[in-house]
């Protein structure tokens, strides 16, 4: 075991350099003159993935940061479990941007597809958030104490919670993309307001 500097550091590095590779998506539009506005209105699915993604990875980091204020010591199993988040996280964007061309100018079958995408994906960083969170619940050695052990044990709920409602959401898209939209909004913004905790 050891301290928690080199893998916060190591971790704010990733979340860093994912959020600053998000404005490569955004492109200067070939456009003929006096066509520049249109050009750059018809690139809103772009603009959306950008600030998506930007919040989702912010507000990912934000519960991260929140968690590592009572992680004392890391041992190997939880750093293979903070890589799966580190991967998850950096990964997001991808299926973000898809989905967004999808809904832009895709047919059914291509909202589909990315619907389920996003929501695997979103789906498999919540369970790596439920191996985190069930690794500090179960060695209260790696905590500030054991107040901290039963906080990450609660917290699990948040990440059944995500894997749940990304699989209900991508069900929901195999019938109706558009209707899975809603899951794919709110759960940031839930994660966001319980950044420091359920409790």
């Amino acid at each position: 075991m050891s301290d928690t500097r080199r893998v916060e550091a190591f971790s704010d590095g990733v979340f860093a350099i994912a959020i600053t590779l998000l404005v490569l998506d955004l492109r200067v539009p070939e456009f003929d003159p006096g066509e520049l506005l249109h050009d750059l209105t018809h690139l809103w699915g772009a603009y959306i993935a950008y600030v998506s993604s930007f919040l989702y990875i912010g507000v990912i980091w934000l519960n991260h940061h929140n968690a590592f204020t009572r992680i004392q010591r890391i041992d190997r199993n939880l750093q293979w479990a903070n890589l799966a988040l580190l991967f998850t996280t950096a990964l997001l964007p991808f299926p973000t941007a898809v989905l967004s061309a999808a809904l832009q100018s895709g047919g059914t079958a291509d909202r589909r597809t990315a619907v389920v995408l996003y929501a695997l994906i979103a789906g498999a960083m919540a369970a790596t958030w439920l191996a985190l969170f069930t690794r500090l619940s179960k060695h209260p050695e790696l905590t500030d104490g054991p107040d901290s052990a039963a906080f990450f044990g609660d917290e699990r709920r948040r990440a059944w919670l995500g894997i749940g409602s990304y699989g209900l959401a991508a069900c929901v898209g195999l019938i109706y993309p558009v209707a899975a939209l809603p899951f794919f909004l709110a759960l940031p913004v839930f994660y966001a307001l319980t950044s420091e905790g359920s409790r």
